[in-house]
């Protein structure tokens, strides 16, 4: 049985004027899973993310949520089972942290009870009467989610959630957010311009580059593009081109390396032997393989920074 899918846009666009910020965008984000929405700064991801949630209309397409298509009849009914934080946090500084989610929990009509369980999630129990004025950025943003979380909604969408963190608000809030799926059957989608930060908490991708939606599968997928190789250097390269060639392996020229591809230790030692019973100086073998940032930026285009 096919997995159902949460989230599902059908040629979404926006444009603003003459420029297309998203472009015809068919995203697909299954029941279940952690789906990084992953490109450079200006992509669109905000944008995309924004119209799934009813803050920008789309000019052109259509969404689909819990398998309903949104419309301005059944928008806030659909929207009662998602969760979000989209850029950074609101909150009234002169409360507590208690005190923010109490009037947020009282506008989404949910048990009061979950007050106390968002707090335990996010790790805040402690500082539940402490004045928001008073709490780090990371505990702001850790509050950012609990509200985000209460009444468990079905779908939580979260826009760069670890944007300004120190590295320990980001391990924080990345162990946070995989918990999320098997603990709470909650489904997250988290954009981000890192892909580092992506590559540890999510299982399925979407790549998204100036407007358009240029990968989307799973990271597992998207890891199997790393091509892995043998990288050879010798003192002398004709030789060495002479010797594989008689082995019916046709090497890649890279610098002062000769590129192979990727075979078992076996024939690796085997040919370690024959190149060096050959007079030749065997200075380096090295396994290379093709960095999931080379992957990135080949589909994002060199121009776009991480």
């Amino acid at each position: 049985m096919p997995t159902q899918n949460l989230i599902e846009t059908t040629d979404l666009t926006k444009q603003y004027g003459k420029v297309i910020c998203v472009n015809q965008l068919n995203m697909q984000v299954p029941q279940g899973a952690i789906y990084g929405f992953l490109g450079p700064n200006g992509a669109g991801k905000s944008t995309t993310l924004k119209m799934i949630l009813g803050l920008a209309k789309p000019t052109n397409g259509s969404i689909t949520l819990f398998d309903s298509p949104v419309n301005e009849k059944n928008r806030i009914k659909l929207l009662a089972d998602t969760g979000s934080l989209i850029e950074s946090p609101s909150y009234y500084g002169h409360l507590t942290g208690e005190e923010n989610l109490r009037i947020i929990q009282t506008l989404k009509g949910c048990p009061e009870q979950d007050i106390a369980k968002v707090l335990k999630i996010v790790r805040l129990e402690d500082a539940r009467k402490k004045q928001v004025n008073h709490y780090s950025l990371g505990m702001k943003q850790r509050l950012g989610l609990a509200a985000a979380l209460l009444g468990f909604p079905k779908l939580l969408i979260l826009d760069e959630p670890t944007n300004g963190l120190d590295p320990a608000g980001i391990q924080e809030m990345r162990e946070l957010i995989r918990t999320l799926p098997s603990s709470y059957g909650i489904t997250v989608v988290v954009s981000s311009h890192l892909l580092s930060e992506i590559d540890q908490m999510a299982d399925h991708v979407g790549i998204i580059r100036k407007g358009e939606l240029v990968y989307q599968n799973t990271l597992e997928s998207l890891h199997s593009h790393a091509k892995q190789q043998i990288a050879i250097r010798v003192n002398h390269l004709p030789i060495a081109i002479d010797i594989l060639h008689q082995r019916g392996i046709e090497p890649t020229q890279e610098n002062d390396y000769l590129l192979l591809p990727m075979v078992d230790d076996a024939y690796v030692a085997n040919l370690c032997q024959q190149l060096v019973s050959q007079n030749l100086s065997l200075y380096r073998v090295e396994k290379r393989e093709k960095s999931l940032e080379d992957i990135f930026l080949s589909l994002t285009g060199k121009e776009s920074s991480l």
